[in-house]
């Protein structure tokens, strides 16, 4: 299947908000039980943009959109800045095609080029799928955090892993350019 990585933009969040409900309501990457309205959805990407971080949208060749990923604030304390979490999800009749380590992929080399250090996936239901497509993509299991959640008539498993960007830990950042700046004033 070919498809084109490209920023989320607006008009994207009828098939975000779309591909996101199918996640919560069928799967366990979400913890979230009920599927956040498209006025939500909205919000949640002008407010990941809006502090710099990517959001990328996947789209086939027909201009559907087949899946989203965008990293986030792990926490949001100041000494975090410099840590990432990735989100990734797949349009349920493009899964298993390549495209999660495509975005992925991409979401890696955009925070590394913006000065991120550390990326960290929090794996919801310790999906096996989700957990290849991060072991691909060079990060390692931190741990599994037991009974974090309960879905679907089932406690969960959360599964955390993480990879260094850029030069990691081996440096101190530059705190004068983004992203050490991102909880200035």
């Amino acid at each position: 299947m070919t498809f084109m990585l490209r920023n989320a933009c607006a008009a994207d969040i009828p098939s975000i908000a779309e591909i996101y409900r199918d996640a919560v309501l069928t799967g366990t990457a979400s913890y979230e039980l009920a599927p956040p309205s498209e006025a939500d959805m909205a919000e949640r990407l002008s407010a990941i943009t809006g502090r710099g971080y990517p959001y990328i949208a996947a789209e086939g060749p027909d201009g559907r959109l087949l899946g989203y990923a965008y990293a986030s604030a792990f926490r949001t304390r100041p000494a975090y800045r410099w840590l990432v979490e990735d989100s990734i999800y797949i349009a349920e009749n493009a899964r298993g095609l390549g495209l999660g380590k495509a975005l992925l992929s991409e979401l890696v080399a955009r925070c590394t080029a913006l000065g991120f250090r550390q990326m960290v996936a929090v794996i919801g239901g310790a999906s096996e799928a989700s957990v290849g497509v991060h072991r691909a993509c060079g990060f390692e299991l931190s741990g599994t955090l037991k009974g974090t959640g309960f879905k679907h008539g089932r406690w969960l498993d959360t599964v955390l892993m993480q990879r260094a960007l850029g030069q990691g830990l081996t440096t101190d950042p530059d705190e004068t350019a983004y992203p050490g700046t991102l909880y200035e004033g």
